[in-house]
């Protein structure tokens, strides 16, 4: 390993680090998967979701982490799902 490597800042990964963020710190609401995105063998990968905060209805989509893969029968379209969301920007939202 060159000498020089010990000095790069290692790339972080910004949907990672905003998962993380929104799953410590996001205050918690409720929502329902409306449509999902399959691959070519009918598996989940992508969710389509909405939720209301303060009176003001969201929809956001999501590719599910391989954990959630695991549980997809849990997101299929009418499936109420728990939601964190920044509350500052009620829009930036994630699917616990």
């Amino acid at each position: 390993m060159p000498f020089s490597n010990l000095f790069r800042r290692k790339k972080s990964d910004p949907e990672a680090e905003r998962r993380a963020r929104l799953l410590q710190t996001g205050r918690i609401t409720e929502g329902v998967v409306f449509d999902v995105g399959s691959d070519d063998t009918g598996a989940i990968r992508q969710i389509y979701f909405h939720y209301e905060v303060s009176g003001v209805e969201y929809e956001s989509s999501q590719l599910l982490d391989d954990a959630q893969r695991g549980r997809e029968i849990e997101y299929a379209p009418g499936a109420r799902v728990t939601i964190r969301y920044d509350p500052q920007r009620p829009g930036n939202s994630v699917v616990v």
